[in-house]
């Protein structure tokens, strides 16, 4: 089999590294027609005459490039302008969208850009809307999200975990002297750091690690003594971070979005065998429960700082978490994830044939 992996796709995304990763494992041949429009944009999809510019040009490029034969196209996250031009380069052979979000749930609902009915909003439906109704195969990260997928047209949805990259991502926690909880992950309204800092005003004997930036820079300059902020670290380093944790954190954000999502964070620090605190939410029971990681209601911090304090002061508690939060790490190992990509792509090219 021969995947041409297309669009304006952020090639370091954990999602897009980790699908080409897995598929070139499972002996896949791919090959990539990729231009670049968003790697290092804080605020993808901006609005602007030079992003405009920057797309259009993107996809005039993507239509002229010519690459050899394959059997199945896949577009990239984030991908939801590329279907026009991935249906021409197709002609016919099966499309399958890696597209984790909708944009009008990501910057209406979630981040609140644009208000509900707004002509933005309106547009942006239409945008997910043609976007899922193109692809042949819709691959969403949990079934919550899924549901959301085929309501939004989506003709053929299945879903394959995000997991974590293998060559990152392993098992080695052991933790400093200093109990640390960390929380790794861009400052949007959906990681819920406003409920992590109150956690944090409200636990002044445990210290915190926020590794991050964004939207939400003005909430964490007003921090408690307590945590420290990192702007960022590379990202071949967030592992020997996970290792040296206490415990590492998820999200705990209240908006729907939030409660149809597995965090990338979630995935890497499992992989780690660092200790789980995250949101309880539908999507993350798709792959924890209470025995593989700390689940607390979303949104509040006395019910987080609780937990936190649990596994601050029990040693116990954290060897229980890493024992049955590695063994579901194996639900999304490579060879786990190879063999359900391949699985898919094998399916979806039957009509085709």
């Amino acid at each position: 089999m021969r995947v041409l992996y297309f669009g304006t796709y952020e090639r370091g995304y954990p999602r897009n590294a980790q699908v080409i990763s897995c598929l070139r494992r499972a002996g896949v041949d791919v090959v990539e027609r990729h231009a670049s429009v968003w790697e290092g944009s804080e605020h993808k999809f901006a609005a602007g005459a030079g992003s405009a510019f920057r797309l259009a040009a993107a996809e005039l490029s993507l239509l002229l490039r010519r690459d050899d034969d394959f059997d199945v196209l896949v577009v990239g996250y984030p991908g939801h302008f590329d279907l026009a031009a991935a249906k021409r380069v197709a002609r016919g052979r099966p499309i399958v969208f890696n597209p984790l979000v909708s944009l009008a749930d990501t910057f209406v609902e979630d981040r609140r850009r644009f208000r509900p009915g707004s002509t933005s909003a309106r547009v942006l439906e239409r945008i997910d809307r043609a976007a899922f109704r193109t692809a042949d195969l819709v691959v969403a990260d949990t079934e919550a999200q899924a549901d959301l997928f085929r309501t939004l047209g989506a003709r053929r949805v299945e879903v394959c975990f995000v997991g974590a990259e293998e060559r990152v991502f392993g098992p080695g926690w052991k933790p400093a002297a200093d109990f640390v909880a960390l929380f790794v992950g861009k400052l949007i309204p959906l990681h819920g750091i406003e409920t992590i800092l109150a956690a944090a005003r409200l636990s002044p004997d445990i210290a915190f690690r926020v590794v991050g930036s964004g939207q939400l820079d003005d909430v964490l300059a007003a921090r408690p003594a307590n945590v420290e902020w990192v702007r960022w670290i590379d990202y071949e380093l967030l592992a020997g971070a996970l290792h040296a944790c206490g415990c590492a954190l998820g999200i705990f954000g209240t908006s729907a979005k939030a409660g149809r999502v597995i965090p990338n964070k979630v995935f890497q620090a499992l992989a780690c065998g660092a200790p789980t605190v995250t949101a309880d939410t539908r999507a993350v029971r798709e792959l924890l429960d209470e025995r593989s990681a700390v689940l607390v209601p979303p949104g509040d911090a006395a019910a987080l700082r609780r937990a936190l304090q649990s596994v601050f002061d029990s040693r116990g508690l954290r060897d229980r978490l890493i024992e049955a939060g590695c063994g579901r790490a194996e639900e999304f190992s490579m060879t786990r994830l190879a063999g359900r990509y391949l699985d898919l792509y094998e399916r979806v090219l039957v009509p085709a044939r």
